[in-house]
């Protein structure tokens, strides 16, 4: 009789085991949280700069009838518009040459056929820093009495624009902050806190194309002064910045 009842204990025991590892009717304690309201808002911000450095390609394009001839031509005129050009205080660190090249040209007759007869073509161009942007006109001048040929590519530049980074940034900032206050009041919401900012800056420079292209030599250009004008700069930086609105 005891060993009965002994067993029945045991079942009662493991049946409140189980019952106790069953379903629960407990509330979920890890529901997903509400979702966040927000106001996404751009702002601009833009500061003018005036250049203070222009960089420029100055080249020297020379043609014969023999390959060497034209390189040796080559040489002597390009020698001579360095020269000019560091007569005009640019320094040697300020010049560099990024191209020394040479082809033929097969030449056609009336006709359109092959004549036979072949002239080549050598180019010599540098690149150059000018620091004094105000002696640009002159520089040129100087080159192209020299002998240069093919100038392009000016490209205005402001050296340093941290300063004016930093105060389109703030700019940007301030803009985008008066639009959410604007939006904010207009659609009856408060702004609470900044949940993401990001921004992109550019700070363009202006080319322009002299326009000389290729082809004879500096002794028939008008010597009369190049007319340059350099222009502004514009530093814009934009920014997004999501509130959330309460």
């Amino acid at each position: 009789m005891n060993k009965k009842y002994f067993v029945f204990a045991i079942v009662a025991v493991l049946a409140l085991m189980v019952s106790a590892c069953g379903p629960s009717n407990v509330t979920n304690q890890y529901a997903a949280p509400e979702a966040l309201r927000t106001l996404n808002v751009n702002g601009v911000g833009v500061v003018y700069l005036t250049p203070d450095i222009a960089y420029i390609t100055i080249g020297v394009n020379t043609q014969r009838d023999n390959a060497s001839e034209a390189v040796d031509a080559n040489k002597e005129q390009t020698a001579a518009v360095i020269q000019a050009i560091k007569d005009a205080g640019v320094e040697d660190k300020d010049i560099r040459t990024n191209n020394f090249s040479i082809w033929s040209n097969p030449q056609y007759d009336s006709s359109g056929q092959l004549s036979g007869v072949i002239n080549y073509s050598v180019d010599n161009t540098v690149n150059v820093t000018v620091r004094n942007i105000d002696k640009l006109g002159d520089l040129l001048d100087a080159a192209i009495t020299a002998g240069a040929n093919s100038i392009y590519s000016i490209q205005f530049d402001v050296e340093d624009k941290s300063k004016a980074q930093e105060e389109a940034r703030t700019k940007a900032v301030e803009d985008a902050k008066a639009e959410a206050a604007g939006l904010a009041e207009t659609s009856g919401v408060a702004l609470d806190m900044i949940q993401n900012i990001s921004y992109y800056e550019s700070g363009g420079a202006y080319y322009y194309d002299m326009g000389y292209g290729k082809g004879g030599g500096g002794a028939g250009v008008e010597a009369a002064a190049v007319p340059i004008q350099p222009g502004q700069l514009a530093v814009t930086v934009s920014v997004n910045i999501t509130y959330t609105i309460k």
